[in-house]
């Protein structure tokens, strides 16, 4: 059994690597990491270098661990600039560090990748060798930790054996219970919160607009412009970092249409004036980008939750993940969910400290869901 560093998707079979791609998670599709570095949204000075581990048995690739090496902490989701505060004012250095995440993606899925068709036995043998590969690679660059971003649960123990602490953080999930049709969804909803969707609907219906739900054959280059334009709208006016530039747009909707949905509105005349993008995979949809080139009330809850919500029973989908943060969503049917981060801290002192932090961290946290259970937006 031996471990291999790839420098990126081009040193990577295609087919071979479709048989390590999780279900449900579109994210380490053999084309979206390549769009992410083929675009140049990676590498060279976005402060994400790749550095994957392969797992091989006589030439035969077996798992595979997904590990950048960053020099910042952007597009991550997982904030740890104060921990890089507190290193820098002990005269200490906390890049680089490893990363095992997507670039830019807070959405839960696996980071060991193995083949299905492992017995348990080997699974376990091909996960050990690769995160023992990871921490040989993190002393071999000098790093001052080791970070596993939005890990499922099950994978969990895997880092806590090799030392890392968990770390909790909170999203909003929105879970299909059953439902035919959006109808099904509005009556699983208490009075208040149905009706309050109700009217931020109706009152879209006044500004004339057409939304269209797109994916698949329908989309065409020049929505994947369009997107991007709207992409950049929404960082102007939040001050953003523009990650992705339009060669990702172009490649994953020429690559990825079968997982790509882009709910589009346009105005009267016929002209777009917002976007949202999600990826899809199985029975999952992931909620990603969004923009507009106009200010319309409740726009944005119509394309990034309801289309969503309708697209997703629609099509029989079990979950959907909005992206990071938004206490809003909980009022529109979306339930607190915790996600995990697995962090190991090289120096044992600072070590100590975050430690103690992630557990404090975890208490307040505890109170947060306690109060959000008061409010939940469904029928008791």
């Amino acid at each position: 059994m031996r471990v291999e560093q790839l420098r990126g998707m081009e040193e990577v079979d295609k087919e071979t690597w479709r048989t390590l791609e999780p279900p449900e998670f579109p994210f380490f599709d053999f084309e979206f990491l390549h769009a992410l570095e083929h675009s140049g949204s990676i590498g060279s000075r976005s402060g994400w270098s790749a550095a994957y581990l392969a797992c091989k048995v006589a030439g035969r690739v077996l798992g595979a661990l997904c590990v950048y090496l960053k020099t910042d902490s952007y597009g991550e989701y997982i904030f740890d600039w104060e921990w890089a505060r507190a290193y820098q004012q002990y005269g200490l250095s906390y890049y680089p560090k490893l990363v095992a995440a997507v670039p830019f993606t807070p959405a839960t899925g696996p980071k060991i990748l193995l083949r299905p068709d492992l017995d348990v036995t080997t699974r376990a043998r091909v996960a050990k060798a690769l995160l023992e590969a990871a921490e040989e690679m993190g002393t071999e660059y000098r790093v001052s930790s080791s970070h596993a971003l939005f890990l499922p649960e099950h994978e969990l123990d895997e880092f806590t054996k090799r030392s890392f602490t968990v770390r909790h953080s909170l999203q909003f999930h929105w879970h299909n219970q059953g439902y035919e049709t959006f109808t099904d969804y509005l009556g699983a909803l208490s009075g208040k919160r149905r009706r309050q969707i109700l009217r931020e609907r109706r009152q879209l219906e006044g500004e004339g607009l057409e939304i269209s739900q797109l994916t698949g054959d329908a989309l065409l280059p020049e929505h994947a412009t369009l997107m991007h334009r709207f992409y950049l709208a929404t960082l102007d006016g939040k001050w953003g970092v523009p990650y992705l530039n339009k060669a990702f747009f172009d490649e994953v909707f020429s690559t990825m249409r079968d997982r790509t949905l882009l709910v589009l509105a346009r105005d009267g005349a016929g002209s777009p004036v917002a976007g949202a993008l999600f990826f899809l995979k199985d029975n999952s949809l992931f909620g990603r980008y969004w923009g507009t080139v106009q200010r319309t009330r409740n726009l944005h809850f119509e394309l990034c939750y309801y289309q969503a919500i309708d697209f997703a029973i629609a099509r029989g989908f079990k979950l959907f993940e909005a992206g990071a943060q938004g206490e809003h969503k909980l009022a529109r049917g979306f339930l607190p969910s915790l996600t995990y981060s697995a962090h190991k801290i090289r120096d044992p002192a600072f070590g100590r400290a975050i430690r103690e932090y992630i557990e404090s961290e975890k208490q307040m946290l505890k109170g947060i869901l306690e109060e959000y259970a008061s409010h939940d937006p469904y029928k008791r």
